[in-house]
């Protein structure tokens, strides 16, 4: 797995969320997001909580003990973003975050709709 800086899962507004220990600059790689191989029936049904796509036919089930990345919590006004190279997905800074700070990304509306459309607890949505 990769780590980019030191991170820690504490409780947060949605549970659990990943936070950092340590300044992460702009821009900069975070960590990536690890899983299993989906099987054929979780690829159909796409409704896992921790599925993501790799490609436009292969897909990853996150939630695996080594996978801390999948305690990042979804925002509207994210501060991260994933980027997917070569069916590895991997969460960049979107801008500068300080020591401390919960990290997040936007999930996008498909998860949005399916998981999130009544109850997001985002600090941009709760104002």
């Amino acid at each position: 797995m990769i780590y980019a800086c030191r991170l820690t899962v504490l409780r947060s507004h949605s549970g659990r969320g990943l936070f950092t220990q340590e300044r992460i600059t702009k821009g900069s790689l975070v960590i990536e997001y690890l899983g299993r191989r989906a099987t054929a029936k979780q690829i159909k049904k796409n409704c896992g909580k921790y599925l993501f796509w790799t490609s436009d036919v292969s897909m990853i089930d996150g939630n695996v003990p080594t996978n801390i990345a999948r305690f990042v919590n979804h925002s509207c006004a994210p501060n991260c973003e994933v980027r997917i190279r070569n069916r590895r997905l991997h969460i960049f800074a979107l801008r500068t975050i300080q020591p401390g700070e919960e990290l997040s990304y936007d999930y996008g509306i498909e998860y949005f709709e399916l998981h999130l459309a009544e109850i997001c607890r985002c600090t941009n949505c709760s104002k």
